[in-house]
C-alpha cells in the first residue's frame, strides 16, 4: 500500500504553528538558527524569481500564436483596474468604520515592534541577475517577438533555448523551492513572534485588523464570482482551488515567491499552460489589489489618529500612482510599503509624509503586521484574472 504524502497546505499550516511556538517558547539563539536558514533560502529565492519571470512569461507569450499583444493589454488593464477599485473601496470602508476604534496609544505600541526583528547569524550575498521590473520588461520583449517572428522572420533556435531554460527553472522550483517553502514560512513566523509583531496587532488593533482581512476576503470572493460568471465555472470550486496559493502567500509575504504554487492553482482552475505561464508571473508583479487595500486602510487610520485631513480626492491620485510604482515591489515581504514610502506625502502632506519621520514609521509598522493577508489577496486575484483571460482567449481570440 502506497504511503500517503502530506499535502502542501497541511505542511504550510504546520510551519506557521511551529514558527509561532518556536518564537514564543524557545530561546533567541535557537530562533536565530531558524531565521538564518530561512534567510538563506530567501536569498536564493530572490535570485530565482527574476529568472522564473523571464522563463515563464516569455514562454507564456511566445506560445500564444494569436493575439499575444491584445492579451497582454487585457491582462494589464484588468490588473490595474482591480488595484484601483480595491484601493478606492478600502478608503470608503476605512473612513466609515475606523474613527470609532482608533487611538494613538495603540499605534505607539505597534510602532515599538518595528525594529525588533531577529538578526541572522550569517548571510550570503547573492545578487539577482535582473531586478523584477527588468525581468518583466525582458520577458515582454522576448515573448512578443518570438510570438510574432518565429517561423517567419527567425528560426526556432531561441524559442527552443528558452523552452529548455523554462524546463530547468521548472525543475528547480519543484525540487528545491516548493519543498523548502515550509522552512521559509516557519522562519518568518518565528521572527514575527519573537519580535512581538504577531500578537501586537491582535491584542491592540484587532478591530482594524479584522476589517482589513474582511475587505481582503470580500475582494477575493468578488473577483472569483466575476471570474466564474465570465468562464461559467463554479466560483466556490475556484476559491477552493486557490487555498494552497493563499496559504503559501500568508507565510512567504511575497507574491513572487508564491508563483510556483499559484501556477498549480491555475492548472486546477482549468487555465491552459500558455495562459497560466503568462498571466500568473506577470500579475504577481503588477496586480496589487490586496496590498492597495491594506496601504489605503492603514493610511486612513494614521490620518484619523493624527487629525490629518484625508478625502477621496487625495486618495485617488495616491492609488493611481502606487498602482504603477509598486510594479517592482513583490519580491520581498514589505516591498509594497517600502515602495509607497516616497509617495505618502500625497496623503499625509509634505511635513507629516517625510519617509524618515515618525508618522511614516508608524504606517510601515501597521502595514507590515497585515502584509501577509494583503499578499494572499494579491495572488488569489491573480488567478481570478487568469481564469478571465483564459476564457477571453479561448472564446474570442484563439478562434
Amino acid at each position: 500500500m502506497e504511503k500517503k504524502k502530506l499535502g502542501l497546505v497541511p505542511k504550510l499550516i504546520i510551519a506557521i504553528i511551529l514558527g509561532i511556538l518556536i518564537g514564543q517558547f524557545l530561546p533567541e539563539g535557537f530562533c536565530r538558527v531558524i531565521v538564518t536558514a530561512s534567510g538563506l533560502f530567501s536569498t536564493f529565492l530572490k535570485f530565482i524569481i527574476p529568472l522564473m519571470i523571464v522563463a515563464y512569461v516569455t514562454m507564456g507569450i511566445a506560445d500564444l500564436s494569436q493575439g499575444a499583444g491584445r492579451l497582454l493589454i487585457i491582462t494589464v488593464c484588468l490588473a490595474y483596474g482591480s488595484t484601483l477599485i480595491a484601493g478606492s473601496c478600502s478608503y470608503l470602508v476605512a473612513e466609515s468604520l475606523f474613527p470609532s476604534f482608533m487611538s494613538p496609544e495603540a499605534m505607539e505600541q505597534i510602532a515599538a515592534t518595528a525594529d525588533n526583528s531577529l538578526s541572522s547569524y550569517f548571510s550570503i550575498q547573492l545578487q539577482p541577475l535582473l531586478d523584477t521590473l527588468s525581468a518583466v520588461a525582458l520577458a515582454f520583449v522576448l515573448g512578443l517577438c518570438l510570438s510574432n517572428m518565429r517561423g517567419r522572420e527567425i528560426g526556432n533556435s531561441l524559442y527552443n533555448g528558452m523552452k529548455d531554460f523554462s524546463g530547468i527553472i521548472d525543475k528547480v522550483l519543484h525540487t528545491v523551492i516548493i519543498p523548502l517553502l515550509p522552512l521559509y514560512i516557519c522562519g518568518t513566523f518565528t521572527d514575527m513572534t519573537k519580535s512581538g509583531k504577531t500578537f501586537a496587532i491582535l491584542s491592540i488593533l484587532w478591530k482594524v485588523f479584522l476589517v482589513v482581512i474582511a475587505m481582503h476576503l470580500i475582494c477575493i470572493v468578488i473577483q472569483f464570482v466575476i471570474a466564474g460568471t465570465v468562464s461559467k465555472k463554479n466560483p466556490l470550486i475556484l476559491i477552493k482551488n486557490q487555498i494552497p496559493g493563499y496559504t503559501t502567500a500568508l507565510g512567504t509575504q511575497s507574491s513572487a515567491a508564491t508563483i510556483p504554487v499559484n501556477l498549480e492553482c491555475a492548472k486546477n482552475d482549468g487555465v491552459s499552460e500558455q495562459i497560466r505561464n503568462f498571466v500568473v508571473p506577470l500579475c504577481a508583479n503588477i496586480h496589487m489589489a490586496g496590498s492597495m487595500i491594506t496601504i489605503t486602510a492603514c493610511a486612513t487610520a494614521v490620518c484619523l489618529m493624527n487629525q490629518l485631513p484625508i478625502s477621496l480626492a487625495t486618495v485617488i491620485p495616491f492609488i493611481m500612482t502606487l498602482g504603477i510604482a509598486m510594479v517592482a515591489s513583490p519580491g520581498a515581504p514589505g516591498g509594497s510599503i517600502m515602495t509607497a514610502l516616497p509617495f505618502l506625502y500625497m496623503v499625509f502632506g509634505a511635513e507629516a509624509g517625510d519617509p524618515n519621520g515618525p508618522i511614516c514609521a508608524i504606517m510601515v509598522a501597521l502595514y507590515i503586521t497585515q502584509d501577509s493577508f494583503g499578499t494572499a489577496c494579491n495572488v488569489s486575484g491573480d488567478n481570478a484574472i487568469g481564469v478571465i483571460v483564459n476564457t477571453i482567449y479561448e472564446k474570442w481570440i484563439k478562434k
